[in-house]
């Protein structure tokens, strides 16, 4: 039985992925023994970054995959759909016309309303410093609690997007973040380091460090 029959994955990008994932794990949302779900990636520029949503729909799941540098959206395969789009902690400002607008961003929630989703099983996202803005969106609003499980690509070499002060600050806010999602009842189950990257932590060199990391959760409270 596929693990995400039925299922709905989310996948997210900002630009093109240059970063090497490594072994991304998934865990069965039903808890069989048999039921567990493994794939591997390996994306970096100039080679295929669609083998994670490739697989999943493949195993049965509604894949919907967000990327705003693609010419145009489409539709992959039955399952599997390109959205010429870049997910945001916010909408977009009305008062600034379209055609000013560098891409097509929007809010989570504002993409579950418009088709129809009210959860999603899988969502994976590489937001480029993006994600801790975006994340504390989630939070914020409540659709953490419709993700089942997420799989998330965090950057460490400077604070990010719209997140400023001193180093402290920076990280109690990230900290802050993590600590939200236990309390949510979310629970870490695989980290990746990718050594390709940059040794450095907030612009600072960190022997044996990298500047990024995914991360996998599991809502344990998903029905």
């Amino acid at each position: 039985m596929p693990v995400c029959s039925g299922g709905t994955t989310y996948s997210l990008r900002v630009g093109i992925l240059t970063c090497s994932l490594g072994l991304t794990h998934l865990i069965p949302l039903r808890k069989k023994q048999d039921d567990f779900y493994t794939t591997s990636q390996n994306p970096r520029l100039g080679e295929d970054t669609n083998i994670f949503e490739v697989n999943m729909a493949s195993e049965g799941c509604e894949v919907h995959r967000f990327d705003p540098s693609i010419p145009s959206a489409y539709h992959e395969a039955e399952r599997l759909w390109h959205h010429r789009l870049s997910v945001d902690w916010r909408d977009p400002n009305p008062a600034i016309a379209p055609h000013r607008l560098h891409s097509n961003t929007k809010k989570l929630k504002t993409i579950l309303n418009e088709f129809g989703h009210w959860k999603i099983d899988v969502l994976k996202a590489d937001m480029e410093s993006a994600e801790w803005k975006i994340l504390e969106n989630l939070i914020l609003e409540g659709i953490i609690e419709q993700i089942g499980q997420l799989v998330l690509e965090i950057h460490l070499h400077w604070p990010g997007f719209e997140v400023s002060g001193n180093d402290s600050s920076v990280v109690r806010f990230w900290y802050s973040l993590f600590k939200e999602l236990e309390h949510k009842d979310f629970k870490l189950f695989y980290t990746y380091k990718d050594l390709s990257k940059p040794q450095m932590f907030l612009k600072k060199n960190i022997p044996n460090a990298s500047s990024c990391y995914t991360l996998s959760w599991v809502n344990t409270r998903w029905t």
